[in-house]
């Protein structure tokens, strides 16, 4: 087994870093949230699984898209096509990294405003991408549309970063249907009712 340099660990120790600090980011706005809930005399909201996701893989394709143009950056196709390992781990090449850094940077942009939505989409387009990618590869090697490298550990990844924003949107989506929130909704849009009851008589 190949052992990791100095730059490979620290690259992989920030990747964890940056994930990690997403997670605490978002789980400092939802206590900030049931906070605010609490003073107001509200239910407090359930815990959103889709703004971690969106959060936490948002930070992790932009820090790989943007470091990983000091290990690849040529845009080369067809028989131009070039790539580098990251840490021995991911294949990458200018294409590739401007995808994730462009992603990343998209979702930790959305993720407060439209965290379901971006856990989806994100999850998705990582899961066809992870797809695409098995279809090309040989071997464990391959590329798609003759631009961004591939391989088998790539392809993993995708699909598990995939599934798990599917996962989460679909689990948020199954928390506001029946949470707090609806339940508020539903009590602004129903009517008052006198307190004697609707039968009572005026004296």
């Amino acid at each position: 087994m190949r052992a990791w340099t100095g730059s490979e660990a620290w690259l992989i120790s920030s990747t964890y870093a940056v994930a990690t600090a997403a997670d605490q980011v978002a789980a400092a706005r939802i206590v900030d949230d049931e906070e605010e809930t609490r003073r107001g005399g509200e239910p407090l909201e359930r815990a959103q699984p889709a703004r971690l996701y969106a959060l936490a893989a948002g930070g992790l394709l932009a820090l790989l898209g943007a470091l990983g143009f000091f290990y690849a950056s040529d845009f080369g196709t067809g028989g131009d096509l070039a790539s580098d390992d990251l840490a021995g781990i991911l294949l990458l090449n200018g294409w590739r990294n401007l995808i994730y850094l462009v992603a990343g940077v998209l979702a930790l942009a959305l993720a407060p405003r439209r965290p379901r939505e971006v856990a989806l989409a994100l999850g998705g387009f990582l899961v066809v991408l992870a797809i695409w990618g098995f279809a090309v590869t040989d071997r464990g090697i391959g590329s798609i549309l003759d631009a961004l490298p591939t391989a088998d550990r790539d392809n993993a990844l995708h699909l598990l970063l995939g599934i798990l924003g599917l996962a989460a949107g679909i689990a948020e989506g199954g928390f506001r249907g029946g949470g707090p929130r609806s339940a508020r909704a539903a009590r602004r849009r129903s009517p008052a009712v006198p307190r004697g009851g609707a039968g009572d008589e005026p004296r």
